[in-house]
């Protein structure tokens, strides 16, 4: 903990002095999935554009107010409430639903350290402060800027985290959900004055081991669309890897749900900073942070990345918690832990896969390893492909022998 203490004080210094801005400056992306804070978190009002509502998104995400520490009134810090402000909060809704945003620099890569936070609205309750309380877990996934157009349309990684080889974690599960008639005759649930309609949004998905079909619950609290206000068409489909749920309804009588804490890995899963007592003593329940090392390919090979540029959280359960409604991912904004950290620059030398100003077998064997797909590294593989045919094969392989055969 004081590490990160530190770690946050030194991000304030270099926030007034460097060229970077720590937090997020720009959203690329914002698509909710139906929810019961789509089109209030942010607000949408009939008629309105897309672009409108992506703006109310970047004023709700972008930027840091402040970094500050409290103390107790006889001076000695305390060290849970360690406070960053955040600028504001946005829905994702319930499974599938994202946003993908950037900071005004890539973030790089640090080995052995967190290299940037997002931030939730997740917290502990006062019975269960470390294991649970409201925890609606966001997968994280990063992009590398490939081919330099500045948008966020190259190929994406997982950051995998803790329940990522979970047996009941299920990857490519893939939803669609329907416009709901919001004229139709709803459907309450007789055992909750507080859920209208249990047949409002229905959808259908590819779960192996649960429903296929289902709906998002319509509740008393929240009376406009569940159903994102800009959207064109009947449908929306979304894929990713869906988390075993975490919630589980304590009282029997579906008045007290508790959405327990996953590991770690996930936006909005733990409080961004907190501790809570177990048999007196404190224990941590905060989320630390992203490690992009954590990035996972596909098919869960590791990608090493020196640097990401785009950034997407989406809400990774599909669950359906009583009165308290679907479980939905809130993001409220993030930092970049380094921000004037600096990448290992490309090589100099054509050819030179492996940064030491030398052509020679090692850079061979990169490309042999490339090929054979035993090196996952999207700027090596970028460096590799020597024709510009965007495929490293054994054309690129014989150039590095004729460079190194002084013929290239």
């Amino acid at each position: 903990m004081k590490k990160l203490f530190f770690l946050l004080v030194t991000l304030a210094a270099i926030a007034a002095q460097g060229q970077n801005k720590p937090y997020i400056t720009r959203v690329y992306d914002f698509m909710p999935a139906p929810g019961q804070f789509v089109n209030s978190s942010p607000s949408f009002a009939a008629g309105e554009s897309r672009e409108a509502v992506m703006a109310r998104v970047e004023k709700a995400i972008c930027g840091l107010d402040s970094i500050r520490r409290m103390e107790k009134l006889d001076g000695t810090v305390i060290i849970d409430t360690l406070t960053i402000v955040k600028p504001g909060l946005i829905s994702l809704g319930s499974f599938g639903g994202y946003v993908v945003f950037g900071f005004d620099h890539p973030v790089v890569n640090v080995p052995d350290a967190h290299d940037f936070q997002i931030f939730g609205n997740a917290f502990g309750s006062d019975s269960l402060k470390v294991s649970g309380g409201s925890c609606e877990p966001g997968i994280v996934m990063v992009s590398r800027d490939a081919n330099g157009n500045g948008l966020p349309d190259d190929p994406w990684y997982e950051l995998a985290g803790s329940d990522y080889d979970n047996p009941r974690t299920q990857k490519h599960f893939t939803i669609t959900y329907y416009k709901p008639d919001e004229g139709k005759t709803p459907v309450p649930d007789p055992n909750s004055m507080f859920i209208t309609d249990t047949e409002y949004v229905r959808w259908t998905c590819n779960s192996v081991d649960s429903l296929q079909e289902g709906y998002v619950f319509r509740n008393s609290f929240h009376n406009q669309s569940y159903w994102p206000g800009w959207v064109q068409g009947d449908t929306l489909t979304f894929t990713g890897t869906r988390l075993p749920g975490n919630a589980i309804n304590e009282s029997q009588t579906g008045e007290y749900w508790v959405q327990y804490f996953l590991g770690w890995g996930y936006v909005d899963n733990r409080p961004d900073y907190g501790y809570g007592l177990v048999n007196g003593t404190q224990q941590s329940n905060q989320n630390l942070g992203f490690d992009i090392e954590w990035a996972v390919d596909d098919n869960g090979a590791p990608v090493h990345l020196k640097q990401v540029d785009f950034i997407k959280v989406y809400s990774g359960l599909l669950q359906q918690c009583g009165w308290l409604g679907e479980t939905s991912t809130e993001v409220c904004g993030g930092i970049d832990l380094h921000p004037d950290a600096v990448a290992k620059p490309e090589p100099a030398v054509r050819g030179d896969l492996n940064g030491d100003s030398v052509v020679d077998v090692d850079d061979l064997n990169t490309v042999i390893n490339v090929i054979l797909h035993k090196l996952q590294d999207p700027a090596t593989e970028h460096q590799a492909d020597l024709n510009g045919d965007t495929v490293v094969d054994v054309e690129d392989l014989n150039t590095v022998i004729n460079i190194i055969l002084h013929k290239g």
